[in-house]
């Protein structure tokens, strides 16, 4: 058996719950992408935006004159007027008519339910990691590790989701966007994908037993016969 098993399963661990604190802060904030319309006068306000998986945030901006190569609103943080609401599909009552115009509904809804998949796997396998520190209980790490390399990947595929939502949202002609950039809760996702997935692969080389290193040494460890 290897000694320093129980070490390694603790190290990874540790870094796993680094990833899955990126993808829950990934999940619940909306600064996963910045819209910026053309500016067309200056001395006056225009309305940037930003939004995640629920909702829409749109800030008002006073705007003054800019550079050559600064043609959109912004940057977003600037102070002005803040004002949020949740997508129309998620809540019926409420209003969000520039995403539902400028982008397809069901973008958002697959984006939505695949990082709510990741999520899941991720709080599985957080559960399975705990229950294997108690006394014989090391096999509850293989399917950790599985659960852990699911939630990565499934969070990099609503990475990927978000992305074609807003570049489908760019190029519509019945927006006002004109530039747009990633933000924080993008960078979040993508940081939980790489230690999800690639310490979830650790975590199940770490789990599996070890190969004998000498053509003997399997016939030494058995047990005599009686």
């Amino acid at each position: 058996m290897d000694e320093n098993k129980p070490l390694k399963v603790r190290l990874t661990f540790s870094v796993i719950l680094v990833g899955v604190s990126l993808l829950f802060a990934a999940v619940v904030t909306d600064h996963w992408a910045v819209l910026s319309p053309k500016v067309e006068t200056y001395n006056a306000t225009c309305e940037a935006a930003h939004f995640g998986l629920w909702r829409l945030c749109t800030k008002r901006i006073f705007v003054q004159e800019q550079g050559p190569k600064e043609k959109g609103c912004g940057p977003i943080s600037l102070p002005g007027e803040h004002n949020c609401s949740y997508f129309k599909h998620f809540t019926p009552g409420q209003s969000s008519e520039i995403f539902e115009v400028t982008t397809q509904k069901e973008y958002s809804i697959s984006a939505a339910a695949i990082a709510i998949f990741s999520v899941g796997f991720a709080i599985i396998g957080t559960i399975c990691v705990l229950l294997s520190f108690r006394k014989k209980r090391d096999y509850l790490l293989k399917p950790a590790s599985m659960f852990y390399t699911f939630a990565g990947l499934c969070i990099i595929i609503s990475v990927e989701v978000m992305r074609q939502s807003v570049k489908r949202m760019i190029d519509s002609k019945e927006t006002a966007w004109i530039e747009y950039s990633y933000s924080w809760s993008f960078a979040c996702a993508c940081s939980s994908f790489v230690l999800l997935f690639i310490c979830g692969i650790a975590l199940l080389l770490i789990a599996l037993p070890r190969f004998p290193q000498n053509p003997w040494e399997t016939c030494m460890d058995a047990e005599p016969e009686h």
